[in-house]
């Protein structure tokens, strides 16, 4: 008998949860929209040849936030920036946050790290022996290329790579950055940790949203480079999908001239128009 009584529970439960699903697919509309620019302000180390990271998101977000204004009616869109300034990275999803906003972009631009290296520059004689002298050189891969796209997610000490350690450094220009990211150590490998607490019923949206972003890519030619999980902390504490897009490699010349082109403009903003639109088509009836 009990086992019986706990089934119907389970399938009634199940029922009306289903119920509730389909009830909220045919109510909910995505009417807000929160575009983050990256960087910004003294943030803005990354450059190309001749532009910035931050400017080029920058003129991105802007372009994308008309581009959605244009061709979905009602939509309100927000911006975490639109001049060069610097917005904390908390502020940036809290600004989505309070806007109760239904989905949250945050362009950027990808770049490949510096390596440093030591070759011998020329031999000396010491003491009748020849003894190498050493010089440091840095190098950059300009040849990488291609699009990503990032939702929330965690990641083990041994896992945390450039990428990660690239958008979280901005957290460290605030100066209340250990109260702002509580769970960050100072001066310790934890630096390049951020804060794991996601939501966990956006994690599938938030994805979902990412792979329609990258089919928009691969449609245009750009070279794909996936969707993944990573631990950024501009999106950890997103009450809403939340996807942070690499355009493409500033630090790789045909790259950087494409995204800085009316003609790559356009192209990279229509992309990111179609996936929103059929994304939201997509959570509107079948969410």
């Amino acid at each position: 008998m009990y086992l019986k009584k706990l089934l119907t529970i389970i399938i009634c439960l199940t029922l009306l949860n289903a119920t509730d699903n389909q009830l909220f697919a045919q109510e909910y509309k995505i009417k807000t929209i929160v575009i983050d620019a990256g960087h910004g302000g003294k943030d803005g180390a990354t450059h190309g040849v001749y532009s910035k990271e931050k400017d080029v998101a920058l003129k991105t977000a802007l372009n994308l936030g008309q581009a959605l204004q244009d061709s979905i009616k009602d939509i309100k869109i927000i911006y975490t920036r639109q001049t060069d300034v610097f917005i904390p990275l908390y502020e940036r999803i809290n600004i989505a946050n309070n806007a109760k906003a239904d989905l949250f972009i945050s362009i950027h631009l990808n770049d490949m790290p510096v390596r440093v290296s030591r070759v011998v520059d020329y031999y000396k004689k010491v003491k009748g022996r020849r003894v190498p002298v050493y010089r440091t050189i840095t190098s950059k891969s300009t040849s990488t290329r291609g699009t990503e796209t990032f939702v929330s997610g965690t990641s083990r000490l041994s896992d945390q790579d450039e990428v990660i350690k690239r958008e979280n450094a901005s957290m460290f220009l605030e100066d209340n950055y250990q109260k702002n990211y509580e769970g960050f150590i100072a001066n310790s490998p934890e630096n390049d940790i951020m804060l794991s607490i996601m939501k966990q019923t956006n994690r599938d949206r938030s994805l979902k949203f990412a792979s329609m972003l990258q089919q928009e890519y691969i449609s245009a030619g750009r070279i794909n480079r996936g969707v993944q999980e990573k631990s950024l902390a501009v999106l950890a504490r997103a009450s809403m999908p939340a996807v942070l897009t690499e355009i493409g490699f500033v630090s790789n010349p045909e790259e950087e001239d494409y995204m800085n082109s009316p003609e790559g403009q356009n192209e990279i903003v229509s992309g990111i128009v179609r996936a929103v639109k059929n994304y939201k088509r997509l959570a509107e009836t079948s969410f």
